[in-house]
């Protein structure tokens, strides 16, 4: 519990939050689907991707490290391959619409493929393929970002912190989302701790030199975040930024610009999703098998499956409404 802090509803974050994009120079359009991310990632206790992020997004609107007006555009280039130019705006619009057309093909060929090119922060990455499982289909998500991760053996940053994301459909059931970065901990969570003054566990991080640290600043202003799993994570980093820079044809992570600050021009960074439809892979009984899988998991003492937190969250925000500092609350309210 925060000690002073303002209590908001969420549709109370969402407004905040498309008011003051629409305020620093963010078409309606494009802020409506901004909104609804940090919506979802208050309401899924994703705070680092949350109203925190809002103050940095108006800022880059109104500098132009993201094109608040701009209007993606969509283009069918095989049967089951789509790519949309993001046009250095924000990357949930320029998402929003491959969506639909990427259920369509996806569920007409089996599978399909959707490239998000010249883009900005997409938010939460679990939060784009979830709708795609809510489609019924199995969907994949790689998102590549400026640089935080050093090739394994290395000091410096090279690799974004590339997140992956998989969603599977469930009967009755909100959809199985495994989301996780290719680092020990996401960058907006060094943001955040740097935010609110706070050291970093050890383990996290190393500072410009290679040495380990619990300083943010230290970690953010020249260090290198730590991969996941050693030098699998790093692997895993590289895999992402092959599937969302390489393929995309947009920027990879060491020539992007930062999302934390103003330096630089657009980051123009990518994303790539894939849908699955599995009942077209002679999978019909695709949600059933799930089932069992899943029984068969949790039959363990101790186990559970993965993204069972946020939906418990889900629970807990839509009674409770989102808890955030009164001084977050000032600043973000000075945006209007």
């Amino acid at each position: 519990m925060i000690a002073d802090a303002v209590t908001l509803s969420l549709d109370e974050v969402e407004s905040l939050a498309r008011d003051a994009l629409t305020a620093n120079g963010t078409s309606a359009a494009n802020a409506l689907p901004v909104a609804r991310s940090i919506r979802a990632a208050e309401s899924a206790g994703i705070r680092s991707h949350g109203l925190a992020r809002l103050a940095t997004y108006c800022e880059h609107a109104r500098c132009g490290k993201v094109d608040g007006q701009a209007v993606p555009s969509l283009a069918r280039l095989a049967p089951a391959s789509l790519r949309v130019d993001a046009r250095t705006g924000f990357a949930h619009p320029a998402i929003e619409l491959g969506h639909a057309p990427l259920v369509e093909v996806a569920r007409a060929n089996g599978i399909a493929g959707l490239a998000v090119t010249n883009s900005y922060n997409c938010g939460v990455v679990g939060d784009h393929v979830e709708r795609l499982a809510e489609a019924g289909l199995v969907a994949l998500g790689f998102v590549n970002s400026p640089p935080a991760i050093a090739p394994w053996g290395g000091k410096r940053a090279l690799f974004g912190t590339n997140p992956i994301a998989l969603a599977a459909p469930r009967r009755g059931r909100a959809p199985l989302v495994i989301d996780q970065s290719s680092s020990v901990i996401a960058r907006g969570e060094i943001m955040l701790h740097d935010q609110q003054g706070k050291s970093i566990p050890e383990g996290w991080a190393i500072d410009r030199d290679g040495k380990p640290t619990t300083d943010a600043k230290a970690a953010l202003q020249g260090g290198s975040l730590l991969p996941s799993g050693g030098y699998k994570g790093a692997g895993i980093a590289l895999l992402v930024e092959i599937m969302a820079a390489g393929l995309t044809g947009s920027n990879f992570s060491y020539a992007a610009s930062s999302f934390a600050n103003n330096e630089g021009g657009p980051p123009r960074t990518g994303q790539f999703f894939i849908a699955i439809a599995p009942g077209i892979f002679g999978s019909d009984e695709f949600p059933d098998r799930l089932e069992e899988l899943f029984t068969r998991m949790l039959a363990e003492p101790g186990t559970r499956l993965p993204g069972q937190k946020r939906l418990a969250a889900r629970e807990r925000t839509a009674a409770a409404g989102v808890s955030l500092p009164t001084s977050l609350h000032t600043r973000l309210k000075a945006l209007l």
